[in-house]
């Protein structure tokens, strides 16, 4: 039999080029990133996983442990084991040593619950919480209603949560927050700064790096009251409370925010709420401002053409799950804040789980 494509096309046609052609254009787009997107999922549920069972926080401080000691430590079988502990090796979360399993330097430092930069908990909550709400996100695109709660029972995401989810939750958003405060304040230089606000606040995790970062600054944490406990909490837990206070209240209700500050930080709250609730929130900022008070708004900045980066443009589609908000752009934030009153707006680049950058200004 003959293979018809190896044959040469008869002078003065073009039989054989169309499908040459064709051929030579597959050839130039792979279709491997489109594997590597739709089985990613398979990485993140290794590592829940993984995490579920304290693997990490068992490897932690050993020699290691071949496949059949993690086996009987964990109490099962050998097959399902082995196809784990493969699978986080492959993805850098363990390492293999003369057959015995070790935990990544990655693992280690981010993944081990005693470490003082735990991701743990941003992990837990995301195959909790927003795994299944994800699972959903073709109804949340239908509807334009959140799949992580439901907006006829509740008055809003935390609005009768379950208490462990809701535990989980905040220990989340302090991991995520405190990796993220520790790039902020490489970057942004609050050296000049005394008494900083920070509005939304949550776990008190941004106060406590840049507390411990910048000896002359004093901070509060500005939330709901359930939410200063935890932060009240935290900051004990550092040996901050002599430096940190917390202020129970309502950054969206309270008509104006604490005076007395002369720097207000909003870190990761902007993408909660609509391009109206941000400019009032802004508007308040900038009444509460001393002359020459400055803003910091600390987020995942989309650029400014709407294509990525991808990081902030998938936290932004996350919102559709969650909340009513996105990820806005630099460009969308320095309109904002010339609209309220602002001046010398400048934007700041940095890489951080929770952001990629920030956007100051100051008050004239």
């Amino acid at each position: 039999m003959h293979n018809t494509r190896d044959q040469a096309a008869p002078t003065g046609t073009n039989a054989a080029a169309e499908p040459r052609d064709a051929e030579q254009d597959l050839a130039t787009v792979s279709s491997l990133p489109l594997m590597q997107l739709s089985i990613g999922f398979w990485s993140f549920k290794a590592l829940a996983s993984a995490e579920e069972l304290d693997l990490f926080a068992r490897l932690s401080g050993t020699d290691g442990q071949t496949v059949d000691e993690l086996a009987e430590l964990l109490g099962f079988e050998l097959r399902p084991v082995e196809l784990l502990v493969t699978a986080c090796a492959s993805i850098g979360l363990l390492e293999s040593r003369d057959g015995r399993y070790v935990n990544s330097a990655l693992a280690e430092e981010y993944l081990v619950p005693d470490k003082q930069y735990n991701f743990g908990g941003w992990v837990r909550m995301l195959d909790r919480r927003l795994y299944p709400a994800w699972g959903r996100l073709t109804e949340a695109v239908r509807t334009n209603r959140p799949t992580s709660w439901n907006p006829d029972e509740q008055a809003h995401l935390f609005d009768s949560e379950d208490p462990e989810l809701l535990a989980l939750f905040w220990e989340a958003m302090h991991s995520l927050s405190t990796l993220t405060a520790r790039e902020l304040g490489v970057h942004v230089d609050l050296s000049d700064s005394t008494a900083l606000l920070d509005i939304g606040g949550g776990s008190g995790a941004y106060d406590i790096e840049l507390c411990r970062r910048y000896p002359n600054l004093r901070a509060t944490v500005f939330d709901l009251p359930p939410v200063c406990e935890i932060a009240a909490t935290k900051v004990v837990a550092a040996g901050s409370q002599d430096r940190i206070a917390v202020s129970p209240g309502d950054f969206l209700a309270d008509p104006e925010l604490p005076a007395g500050y002369d720097v207000m930080l909003l870190s990761m709250i902007m993408h909660d709420w609509t391009p109206e609730q941000d400019l009032a929130i802004l508007r308040k900022c900038f009444a509460a401002l001393p002359p020459g008070g400055r803003i910091v708004i600390s987020e995942l900045l989309v650029n400014d053409d709407k294509t990525g980066p991808p990081a902030a443009a998938l936290m932004s589609l996350n919102m559709l799950v969650e909340a009513a908000g996105r990820n806005y752009t630099a460009a969308e934030y320095e309109r904002w804040l010339h609209a309220t009153g602002f001046v010398d707006v400048q934007m700041v680049s940095f890489e951080a789980p929770g952001a990629n950058g920030a956007v100051l200004a100051r008050k004239p």
